[in-house]
């Protein structure tokens, strides 16, 4: 016999789903502008649009559809360049960040290793105490000039020397939360099943491959989804360590490096002064043809999430069961 559902309990259930719209359409919301923006012309952006994309002029605007944005988007060389540099940096940088990752995992979940206690604590002390910005940016600086020492060119060199890619893929790899997930996860698989297996002969790292990667497929699929997102929307640092066009790596610059320098040249979304120069020369170019530099901004960004979009429904199945066997520990 069904329940009868008391009116406190109803109240709550009301509140509740009220809470979760509300919040599920402020996390919709910007990509539907964005989307909205995107395909809609210079005239609507400038009155403002709220969901679906306008065109025509100010006094006649009305619902319509221009593709002028992602015509210029599919066929600048720039954006494709920097596309693909940030593809290289999550790729690279999820497999490096994995595969040292469960590496000190394995090792940490081993009640044998000397000073595993202390091990232990300094990871999670990282969490709690960080060096700072300066102290940070210090050490990418130091790790560019080794690679560049390593490469047989002046260290004082390094940023028009090296790859800027892969001092970002490199240097960023460490996460000790994604770590202490991957430690959990290991520990929680049966000491029988690692004994079965080293009476078989199996060796240390047939062990890790064989029977504790399998095991933990939830947990390894939930990390490298952290990692993934992590290094595809990674801004701050890769706009520090790879720098400006003076720095000579504009070449290495990922997606979200190369939208904020298109914002800042050819529009006044973040600042309300533009360039005279790069205004004038993106008008004789582009927008006679009737392009808007901030829809091929939102054009940008639209493209940005399309991967995860992608990808996320493939992993979002491993993510909750993950997450409870990574971060609940008996």
């Amino acid at each position: 016999m069904k329940r009868k559902m008391e009116i406190s309990e109803l109240i709550f259930k009301i509140i509740a789903y009220v809470i979760l719209i509300i919040f599920a359409i402020a996390c919709v919301y910007p990509f539907l502008y964005a989307l909205g923006a995107s395909f809609s012309s210079d005239a609507a952006l400038t009155q403002g649009i709220v969901l679906w994309p306008m065109i025509g002029e100010s006094d006649n605007l009305h619902f319509g559809f221009s593709i002028n944005a992602y015509g210029w988007a599919f066929t600048n060389t720039e954006f494709w360049v920097a596309y693909s540099n940030t593809l290289f940096m999550t790729f690279f940088g999820t497999i490096w960040s994995l595969f040292y990752s469960i590496l000190g995992a394995y090792a940490l979940s081993k009640k044998r290793i000397m000073g595993r206690r202390g091990w232990n604590f300094f990871l999670v002390f990282t969490m709690w105490f960080t060096a700072g910005v300066v102290a940070t940016y210090s050490n990418y600086v130091t790790t560019g000039e080794v690679f560049a020492s390593i490469a047989g060119y002046d260290p004082g060199t390094w940023q028009t020397s090296i790859d800027g890619k892969w001092l970002i893929v490199i240097a960023m790899g460490m996460n000790a939360t994604n770590i202490i997930l991957l430690r959990n996860s290991f520990e929680g698989v049966p000491a029988e099943i690692e004994e079965a297996a080293r009476i078989d002969g199996a060796t240390e790292m047939q062990v890790l491959t064989k029977v504790y990667i399998p095991m933990s497929k939830a947990t390894i699929a939930t990390v490298a989804l952290f990692f993934g997102i992590s290094r595809w929307n990674g801004y701050f640092w890769a706009m520090r360590v790879l720098g400006s066009e003076a720095s000579g790596q504009p070449y290495s610059w990922p997606v979200q490096v190369y939208l904020r320098n298109f914002l800042e040249t050819y529009t006044t979304i973040i600042s309300p002064t533009i360039d005279e120069y790069e205004n004038a020369y993106w008008e004789t170019t582009y927008g006679s043809q009737g392009i808007s530099a901030t829809a091929c901004a939102y054009a940008i960004v639209v493209c940005s999430v399309i991967p995860i979009l992608i990808i996320y429904p493939f992993i979002q199945k491993y993510f909750a069961k993950g997450v409870n066997m990574g971060g609940v520990k008996e």
